[in-house]
């Protein structure tokens, strides 16, 4: 076949002339401006990124200001802040100007009113702690409120107080043998056993995450574990990631009380999802344990679960009734700042590097159901349903916003 110039100019126009490649473009990544200020909150002593972190977000190309001392709790000088690339400020209003900042107790009244429209927040919630206008105040400034102890993970698992979890479950049984040993004005023995002596007894009320690790912790010392739950397949659960048979039961009045009476260790480990922590030891129940026992009321941040339990604090954390002693630290993790700071900054960058990649905090939340689960509110807009009709003011389901963008 001749190609003339008329047969040429048919199959060009028919579509067989080489047509332009369409690649992809990348997403243009954003730069963000991130701000940590010093936790004004009493005796907490946790920083939501660690320098290693800093670091690595720096070097993605974002700017991080801290202000003076905000790690120094955590044993995190300022230099390993600068030299990590970030910028220390000794101004609290500096660290305001950030787009994003990163706390972990909630802001302050002060402290809002630094805040300016459009910022985005990552903090804890702890409403039940709160003034009443709290929320008001947030939304009135129009900014993106995010609860960290929220945030869900692909698993739909609450990666943050999983960790925190883990890391008050495991304290708990150490802080037990500390008020047990006479170093501490207890009666003098080991939480464990050794051979020739019985081993100390161990309640734990709650088979979540609190309650898994501080039976591993007590388990690894040689203690007998008892663990009571209202949900049998927590308690099926439990026994299988410890990987060994101990004593559970549902929580049955009569039969914890039973137990109760022999116990050196109760352990208070039950979470509500809503509202207060079920009452489920008894004053009287607690007059019946041995005298110089110990009580560790890991729940008392909701309320507590035992009935003789009452708010203490890093400074004096202890107290006897009916000759029990009670350990009822609301901030377990505190305690251990520097592993608790490293926890959460694992998490953080994570979601700050993901948050560049998509764009900014807007793209992010589109994108991410986890980080949209912790958004309460957006855009001076609340977005929780639960906060809303708790505290009978107006919202909006955060998907309808979203797909109205």
């Amino acid at each position: 076949m001749v190609m003339t110039k008329d047969v040429l100019f048919s199959l060009t126009k028919g579509g067989y002339a080489p047509q332009e490649e369409m690649l992809e473009v990348a997403r243009k990544k954003g730069k963000l401006y991130i701000g940590i200020p010093k936790e004004m909150a009493f005796q907490e002593n946790r920083v939501p990124l660690v320098p290693d972190a800093v670091a690595l977000l720096v070097n993605n190309g974002h700017k991080i200001v801290v202000e003076a001392g905000a790690g120094s709790a955590a044993h995190f000088e300022d230099t390993d802040y600068s030299e990590a690339g970030a910028e220390i400020v000794y101004s609290t209003d500096e660290v305001y100007k950030a787009d994003i900042i990163l706390k972990i107790a909630p802001p302050t009244l002060d402290e809002i009113e630094s805040m300016k429209a459009k910022q985005t927040l990552f903090s804890a919630l702890q409403l039940t702690v709160q003034p009443e206008d709290f929320l008001k105040k947030l939304v009135a400034k129009k900014l993106n409120c995010v609860a960290f102890d929220l945030i869900t993970d692909d698993a739909g698992i609450f990666p943050v107080i999983r960790a925190m979890g883990e890391i008050a479950g495991g304290t708990s049984i150490l802080v037990a043998a500390e008020l047990l040993s006479n170093a501490n004005g207890g009666v003098g023995s080991i939480l464990g056993g050794i051979s020739g002596i019985s081993p100390t007894e161990v309640v734990i009320i709650g088979a979540g995450t609190v309650g898994e690790f501080a039976a591993r912790a007590a388990l690894g010392l040689g203690a007998t574990v008892k663990v009571f739950d209202n949900s049998t397949s927590r308690l099926r659960r439990l026994q299988s990631q410890l990987g060994t048979r101990i004593f559970t039961s549902v929580i049955v009045p009569k039969v914890l009380e039973k137990h109760l009476k022999t116990a050196d260790v109760a352990i208070g480990a039950l979470r509500a999802s809503k509202g207060r922590t079920p009452c489920i030891v008894s004053e009287n129940m607690v007059s019946e344990m041995k005298t110089g026992s110990v009580i560790i009321d890991v729940s008392i941040d909701q309320g507590g679960v035992f009935e003789t339990s009452s708010v203490t604090n890093h400074t004096k954390p202890v107290f006897r009734k009916h000759g029990v002693i009670h350990y009822c630290v609301p901030n377990i993790p505190s305690r251990v700042a520097r592993t608790a700071s490293y926890a959460f900054s694992n998490i953080f960058q994570q979601i700050l590097l993901n948050m560049g990649d998509e764009g900014g905090f807007d793209s992010l939340v589109r994108k991410d159901s986890g980080v949209r689960n912790g958004v309460y509110i957006y855009n001076g807009i609340l977005t929780n349903q639960f906060l809303g009709e708790t505290f009978n003011l107006p919202h909006k389901d955060i998907n309808l916003l979203m797909a109205a963008m």
